[in-house]
């Protein structure tokens, strides 16, 4: 999982059982090998945002495609999001920011479990163009989060789609409803550390897992994005479209098999694979078919493929 260590610890307080787990892999965790960056407990503030090419190497902003920036993503404890806006959404509707199911502040979901409609005060950065911090957005609440089949958060704002363009000048990202394109080009933009990794969709994943957890048709990027701790739920957009293909979670950081940060690929025979040092993401084009009009989460609409909570997770 892409999150800081100071997430994860905090997450552990919070009651998380799964993160302690010996059983289970983790999704988004936080990067502790000699390679990851210090954990800080906010946003960094650097002076100028960066940039990671498809060849690894960090450029400045005027060597970025400029359809592709940092308006519209949002900084969160730990973990990166964005104001997402479905295709459906009208102006008028409360705005909607993605994350992970992982950085969610009750703590990681479990294998199985599903959360809806939960109240939430949370918090977040809205960045501009330049990476510049223009607002604070607050949740009413989670609509939508799990790390079944998917690793997903979505928070519902007090704020419309309208009263953000009015007050700061920032557009919602599009969310795609079509499956993203093996060999597309891509960006990774992640709001807490004000970077945008580029590389391209090397594949998909039948079915991934990490711990307690496992995917679906995951999103394997090529080797260029080396994306680490505090990138969590950053937005994949298709440099072509504009549009948010899929949301950044995890990545195998020491070549271990299918344990906490380091998810390994099951196909659909049930080999199983390993790439150490090869990141990934989780696709979101299926996220429109979930929601009715005025961005209201309905799990019963034809089409609705994401996992549905149990009585007893309906609270």
């Amino acid at each position: 999982m892409k999150r800081p260590l100071v997430g994860v610890l905090a997450t552990a307080v919070l009651g998380s059982a799964a993160l302690m787990s010996a059983a289970g892999p983790a999704c988004a965790s936080s990067p502790t090998t000699a390679s990851s960056p210090s954990s800080p407990s906010s946003p960094p503030s650097p002076s100028s945002p960066s940039f990671v090419s498809s060849a690894g190497q960090q450029t400045t902003a005027s060597a970025r495609p400029k359809a592709v920036d940092f308006a519209g993503t949002v900084a969160l404890g730990g973990c990166s999001g964005s104001v997402i806006r479905l295709p459906s959404s009208e102006g008028d509707d409360p705005a909607l920011v993605m994350s992970n199911g992982h950085c969610i502040e009750p703590g990681m979901p479990h294998a199985g479990e599903v959360v809806v409609d939960r109240p939430s005060t949370r918090t977040f950065t809205l960045l501009d163009a330049k990476a510049n911090s223009v607002a604070t957005l607050k949740a009413t609440k989670i609509a939508y989060a799990t790390m079944t089949d998917t690793d997903i958060s979505l928070y519902e704002l007090t704020d419309t789609y309208d009263q953000i363009k009015k007050r700061y000048g920032i557009k919602a990202l599009p969310l795609s409803a079509a499956h993203p394109r093996k060999g597309a080009a891509i960006s990774v933009v992640s709001g807490y550390w004000k970077k945008i990794y580029s590389c391209a969709i090397d594949g998909f994943v039948y079915r991934m897992k990490e711990g307690e957890w496992t995917w679906k048709d995951s999103v394997r990027y090529t080797p260029a994005c080396q994306t680490i701790g505090g990138t969590s739920g950053s937005p994949v957009i298709d440099d072509a479209t504009g549009k948010v293909v899929a949301v950044n979670n995890t990545g195998n950081e020491d070549g271990e098999r299918c344990t906490f940060n380091n998810p390994c690929e099951i196909d659909e025979k049930g080999n199983v694979t390993v790439r150490k040092g090869i990141n990934y993401a989780q696709q979101t084009y299926g996220i429109p078919r979930c929601f009715a009009d005025g961005n209201k989460l309905d799990l019963d609409r034809p089409g609705c493929r994401l996992p549905r909570p149990a009585e007893d997770d309906r609270r």
